[in-house]
């Protein structure tokens, strides 16, 4: 019986095999395969687990082997796989043919513990044509996400050990203990139930309703072209005007991933041991909307970007398919927001060590906001009242705040709103009355049209001639994932929107990034109207979108010339 294992390591992660040999000498346990710490502390765990599970250790030498053997392995979800590699040896169960795939941590009890990283080590198992999977009992539902192989939940050692014997005798394993897994729902031991898992949505998060906003139309457009086309976004303006208000409700217009992006997306976070968030369901549920992360300005570069002694996905991979909400932007570290460049466009991240360099996913859709200036009051003395006061900062001040966005990130944001407070003045975008008024469209309706916009996308790039909807070495979701090729062939304009396309570039002065972005933009909204071919209305709306945010001082140019 081969046995093997797994460790959570970046995307991939590591399958681990297992050998044990018994041979007469000192007693004792011997651990090889650049064992780390965790998995060289197994063997008192082992033990200790043997004799309280009612077993007998070996009163011999026992060597354990990892393999591959160059590569280190750390982590305690090994414990359960060298157990049952010891009694193999042992001949203390039955030496089944073919391999199996062991995970789990022990406590000196027997029991058996939940780990990380359970559904990509089905997935890695999977494709090394593994076909038996022993798994801690909280983590059945998830490794059976899959829906292939067999997979058999176990609570200690001691049932691990009567499903092997189960196994070799019916040929397949046993239901769990009590005849549920964790969650309550049916047992994960493939199909030899009869029956197939079903796959439940994770819960949405309460991220409220576009309603319950009022006022900022122009936001909640922009935020809208964002949910369908996947753009990057920037949003700046003065404090309580709405800007992270109506950020954190973009999860409720999202449309949901497909079973093949949910499975992706569950995979890094079973990696990072992270089942919270946007999705609030429980271990072994596919997360079926789209992630929201929003971390603290106070995140580090490893904890954005991903890394660590033990690479672990960081907060741009878990928001795979997702997004990746920066809250008072400027004052996350500079290192971190310009380090999010490559990213952005290779839609995933390189991390190299000296070991070598892995790759993490990254996918993800950026949302920005930000204050005009550090006091956030740039602006408003231009209609606030005399004794009321406005920007006490200083133009060396408002240019350092600015700079750390960088014209390179700026860049490779497509769509940038300027938002007002109402309460404080009679702004362009957010009077009082709008503010005491109704809230508008709801989630719902403005979530219907999406759908039917990402829809179209799908159908799009449905790969017509082979590779042709691929950019960067990765499929395209969305219209923001096209490369200037597929854009120029998707994106037909009318004679009349040509013209006019052209003479916002030449006015505006747009780079050639800028160039195709404000195409891909059009082509959402044409999306969102339900248009083959992009008219003079779409170019405008998306040049609009696009005009302002270069410029600490736009929100003067929005004050004199109001966009209509």
């Amino acid at each position: 019986m081969q046995i093997f294992s797994y460790v959570p390591y970046a995307y991939e992660g590591i399958l681990v095999g297992i050998e044990a040999d018994i041979r007469r000498a000192i007693p004792g346990i011997d651990i090889t395969g650049l064992a780390a710490g965790a998995v060289r502390e197994a063997k008192e765990r082992v033990r200790a687990a043997f004799r309280n599970s009612g077993f007998k250790f070996p009163q011999d030498r026992v060597l354990i082997n990892l393999t591959p053997a160059g590569v280190k392995k750390d982590g305690a979800g090994l414990d359960l796989a060298i157990a049952l590699a010891i009694m193999g040896a042992a001949a203390l169960v039955p030496n089944t043919a073919g391999g199996i795939m062991v995970i789990g941590e022990l406590e000196l009890s027997g029991a058996v513990r939940a780990g990380r990283g359970v559904l990509a080590a089905v997935a890695s198992g999977l494709d090394a044509g593994i076909g038996d999977f022993i798994v801690p009992a909280e983590n059945a539902l998830e490794a059976s996400l899959l829906k292939k192989g067999a997979v058999c939940g176990v609570s200690s050692l001691e049932y691990a050990v009567n499903a092997l014997f189960f196994k070799a005798e019916h040929g397949f394993f046993p239901p769990p203990e009590g005849g549920v897994a964790a969650g309550g729902m049916a047992a994960a031991a493939g199909d030899c139930c009869g029956k197939s898992l079903p796959v439940e949505a994770a819960g949405k998060d309460a991220c409220g309703d576009f309603s319950e906003v009022c006022g900022q139309e122009l936001y909640k457009r922009a935020l809208e072209i964002a949910a369908a086309g996947g753009h990057n976004t920037l949003v700046f303006g003065p404090p309580g005007a709405g800007k992270t208000m109506l950020a954190r409700r973009l999860p409720s217009i999202m449309a949901p991933l497909t079973r093949d992006e949910a499975v992706e997306v569950t995979k890094i976070h079973s990696l990072a041991g992270r089942f919270e968030g946007a999705f609030a369901g429980e271990q072994g549920l596919l997360i079926q909307e789209a992630p929201f992360r929003s971390p603290h300005h106070s995140a580090s570069v490893e904890g954005i970007l991903g890394g660590g002694k033990s690479i672990r996905p960081g907060e741009i991979s878990l928001a795979h398919y997702g997004i990746l909400f920066l809250d008072e932007t400027p004052e996350f570290k500079i290192n971190v927001l310009q380090a999010l460049r490559e990213p952005l466009e290779d839609r995933m991240i390189s991390i190299s060590r000296a070991e070598g360099t892995v790759r993490l996913p990254a996918d993800f859709q950026l949302v920005m906001a930000a204050n005009p200036c550090p006091c956030g009051r740039l602006g408003m003395e231009t209609f606030a009242k005399p004794a009321g006061g406005g920007c006490f900062c200083s133009g060396v001040e408002i240019e350092r705040y600015w700079k750390r966005f960088g014209g390179a990130l700026l860049d490779r944001v497509e769509l940038r709103a300027v938002v007002f407070s109402g309460i404080t003045g009679s702004a362009p975008s957010g009077s009082v009355g709008e503010v005491a008024g109704a809230g508008g469209e709801s989630s719902a309706v403005i979530r219907e049209r999406v759908l039917r916009a990402v829809e179209i996308q799908r159908e799009r790039f449905k790969k017509p001639d082979g590779a042709a909807a691929v950019t960067a070495g990765q499929p395209i979701r969305r219209n923001a994932g096209m490369s200037a090729g597929l854009t120029r062939r998707f994106c037909p304009l009318t004679d009349r929107a040509a013209i006019m396309f052209k003479k916002a570039v030449e006015k505006l002065f747009f780079s050639g990034r800028a160039y195709y972005a404000t195409l891909r933009t059009a082509r959402t909204i044409a999306d969102l109207d339900g248009k083959d071919t992009i008219d003079t209305e779409h170019i405008l709306e998306a040049v609009q979108h696009r005009r302002y945010g270069d410029d600490p001082y736009d929100i003067y140019k929005v004050l004199n010339a109001p966009l209509s």
